[in-house]
């Protein structure tokens, strides 16, 4: 295990600056995740963590060791890539022995750890088959057990389950957690995809544009996002934000400092009657589409404040039907004028709101 540090850590493609002054620590064992959307730096951040990127400027730490200067093959991590890069004319148990036996391992060690690892994955049974007679998953595993014979201080894994199918993704990423939980190493992991970061991380960290936008817990991120567009981004349906002038009502607690309001899809109710409760914002709907997911609904509305998404748990309304959808004020979010900003961007908002009541 070892923390990583990255201390004012900037990289520039010609004049195009990807990762502008990053500073952060990821915690030794954690399940730390990267995400954000493409050409955020996320990638770019993974590359020069191991090795492939040069830095413009700044500092990597590895534990104790500044690894600026040093090779990958120096720097005690392992990698594990979108793609599998297994060696097809090769035995799973030949693709996990390959890194090994470039490095001179005795054959008794090799012997032990390849049984040690395969046991971990759930490889055994598949040792002796070559790539093409295994399912995506399997050959995911043996990429990770590829990795996992080298006992790095920190595995890197770059968008690994962007391959698979929806249910396989599902069953990877609790193997994933699981897998982590057994080796207690840093993890460092790199996704587009904000679920895999909500139900995987420990840690999340937000990027967009070269700039983190806020690092956290995922329930943090969620229930306390530090700027619009961590809101925005983390969540499906993403948090419906407007500009405060669209709501004509007073909005009890929310301080005057806030030029945007948002709010969860699953926080507003929705009916087809008027429901006219206190401390809440109702608004006469039409209904535009629906998306009926078994035990939940999600809708997408047009009203005097502009076209919203509602979460709701209730029987489904009929399509194109006027509704009326209700919004506790408790449940508003209030942010500051400049959407762009970093992580402070509605701190003083957010105080002055808590001293107010609203979460």
């Amino acid at each position: 295990m070892a923390e990583i540090r990255l201390e004012n850590i900037s990289k520039a493609f010609n004049e195009d600056r990807v990762v502008k002054n990053i500073s952060l620590t990821i915690k030794e064992g954690s399940f730390t995740v990267l995400v954000g959307p493409s050409g955020c730096g996320k990638s770019t951040i993974l590359r020069m963590l191991a090795g492939f990127e040069k830095q413009t400027e700044g500092d990597i730490w590895i534990g104790d060791k500044l690894v600026n200067d040093l090779s990958p093959s120096k720097r005690d991590i392992a990698m594990v890539f979108q793609n599998y890069a297994l060696y097809p004319t090769m035995t799973v148990k030949g693709n996990i022995e390959f890194g090994l036996t470039n490095r001179k391992v005795p054959k008794k060690e090799r012997q032990q750890l390849i049984e040690e690892i395969a046991g971990i994955v759930g490889l055994t049974e598949h040792l002796n088959k070559k790539p093409d007679k295994l399912s995506g998953g399997q050959r995911q595993r043996v990429a990770l057990a590829r990795a996992m014979v080298k006992k790095p201080k920190v595995f890197i894994l770059d968008e690994p389950l962007s391959n698979l199918d929806a249910k396989l993704r599902t069953q990877m990423r609790a193997e994933l957690i699981q897998l982590h939980e057994k080796l207690g190493t840093t993890f460092v992991y790199v996704t587009h995809d904000q679920v895999e970061a909500m139900s995987m991380g420990d840690e999340i960290i937000i990027l967009n544009q070269g700039v983190v936008q806020q690092k956290a817990a995922p329930i943090e991120v969620y229930e306390n996002p530090g700027n619009i567009f961590a809101a925005e981004f983390i969540g499906q349906p993403p948090m419906n934000v407007f500009e405060r002038k669209a709501f004509a009502e007073t909005l009890e607690g929310v301080p005057e400092e806030a030029h945007y309001i948002g709010f969860r899809p699953e926080h507003a109710g929705i009916s087809s009657a008027a429901v006219s409760v206190p401390h809440t914002i109702e608004l006469e709907s039409e209904i535009l589409a629906l998306e009926t997911l078994g035990a939940e609904s999600i809708y997408k509305v047009k009203n005097r404040i502009g076209v919203m998404n509602i979460r709701s748990f209730s029987a489904p309304l009929p399509k194109h039907a006027i509704c009326f959808v209700s919004i506790p004020h408790e449940k508003l979010y209030p942010f500051g004028a400049d959407k762009a900003a970093g992580p402070e961007l509605n701190l003083s908002v957010k105080k002055e709101a808590a001293l107010n009541g609203i979460d």
